[in-house]
């Protein structure tokens, strides 16, 4: 009889977690949203000093994006090593992951809750050559330098913030399944008929504008062409017409449109 209560107890609880959760989460967002008014201005000012993409985004896009900003940053613990911090540094890097994300309904990567800010290139494990960026499963790392002359579009088909924040995507979706977006995850199949055999092409020695780093494996191809469809989306359309497609209907923005025409047609 004990055992039957028990079950009775611990389902009735499930139950009521389950039916408050969202109302829940609602009252939440709705308190953080007062919050974030109180600030929007001095994040505005911030991210659109910095990032171009954000400077070319309709206004409810912008304050769509300025909100998530500020929901990540808040949500994330930033280390800093080896390098002094800078009130700018966790805005920009959450306002990085907001862009990448901005399509989606999941956008928070909760399983990262550390982001580790370093200066310049770093060694990482065994490996020999430098690392601008990695995700494991401690976190998020990023070198300044780097993500700085990414977001300034110091080469333009290099944004290191865009890239690990697309490998973090990819892991709270695939590996942990810890924040699963449903659209990106069936459009990530629809993605990877596109994108498989451009890769295997790759990996048997053609060449594209990804470049090699690309072919390293599948997980890098997919952070590059994220880098690529942001960074030079015209180039990108014109040559891998097939694939730009796919990722506008995976990520549900479209940066050549949003240049040519003010808009990003795919957004939800």
């Amino acid at each position: 009889m004990e055992v039957v209560i028990i079950c009775v107890t611990v389902f009735f609880i499930a139950a009521l977690f389950s039916v408050l959760q969202e109302p829940a989460g609602r009252f939440m967002q709705r308190y953080q949203y007062k919050k974030f008014l109180h600030v929007e201005d001095y994040y505005r000012n911030l991210v659109s000093a910095h990032l171009a993409y954000f400077r070319r985004l309709p206004d409810k896009e912008q304050h769509r994006l300025l909100f998530r900003t500020f929901l990540i940053h808040r949500a994330k613990k930033f280390h800093y090593v080896g390098i002094e911090k800078k009130e700018e540094m966790p805005v920009l890097i959450s306002a990085v992951s907001a862009q990448l994300t901005l399509g989606l309904e999941r956008f928070s990567l909760n399983y990262f809750r550390d982001v580790f800010v370093l200066q310049h290139d770093y060694h990482y494990g065994y490996y020999s050559l430098p690392f601008m960026g990695h995700v494991d499963s401690t976190g998020i790392y990023l070198s300044w330098d780097n993500f700085l002359k990414g977001i300034h579009r110091a080469d333009e088909n290099s944004n290191v913030g865009l890239h690990e924040m697309a490998h973090a995507l990819a892991y709270v979706n695939f590996i942990v399944k810890s924040e699963e977006d449903k659209h990106f995850k069936n459009e990530f199949k629809n993605f990877s008929k596109t994108a498989r055999p451009i890769f295997q092409d790759m990996q048997r020695g053609k060449k594209n504008f990804l470049g090699e780093y690309a072919a390293t494996n599948y997980h890098e191809f997919w952070a590059v062409s994220v880098e690529m469809f942001f960074e030079n989306p015209f180039r990108f359309k014109y040559e891998l017409p097939d694939l730009y497609t796919a990722m506008t209907k995976l990520l549900k923005q479209d940066p050549y449109e949003l240049i040519v025409n003010g808009r990003t047609s795919s957004m939800a």
